[in-house]
């Protein structure tokens, strides 16, 4: 018999693999682990429905130049929702944009049913603000990593 505490650990530890594929360029292993019918949503952007959908909007960020890369503070789970409290980095070229992120990830079967994610603009702007200023100090490689 599986407890909710097993249930909830396995939940969180599919959202971490799903950012961690992410992190690593391995688009096609985080896309299964999402549902066919995933929905992505994040703060005032429109709602992206469907994992083929999902990955042709991710799919830039496993290629050069730009990158993605995720520093968790906080993940907890309850039943199949976990949520996160994260900083994550995105690159493009030269430039690293670091800005918080909160995340609701609804589990169905083990896999992402919805993940929905809250930012603030404003922290968001700040971010591409400050890698924009980083990147252009002197010693700072072309291509700036995102971890």
């Amino acid at each position: 018999m599986t407890s909710s505490s097993d249930l909830e650990q396995a939940a969180a530890t599919t959202v971490r693999e799903f950012l961690h594929a992410l992190e690593m360029g391995e688009l096609d292993e985080a896309l299964e682990l999402l549902t066919d019918d995933a929905l992505w949503r994040n703060t005032s952007l429109p709602t992206i429905r469907g994992r083929k959908r999902i990955g042709r909007l991710l799919a830039p960020l496993s290629r050069p130049p730009f990158g993605f890369a995720v520093e968790f503070h906080h993940v907890a789970a309850h039943g199949n929702v976990v949520l996160t409290d994260r900083t994550d980095v995105i690159t493009v070229g030269p430039v690293r944009i670091a800005f918080w992120v909160c995340g609701t990830f609804e589990l169905a079967d083990g896999r992402i049913a919805i993940w929905h994610d809250h930012f603030s603009w404003a922290n968001f702007l700040r971010g591409t603000a400050i890698g924009a200023v980083q990147a252009m100090l002197p010693g700072r490689p072309r291509y700036a990593t995102a971890t």
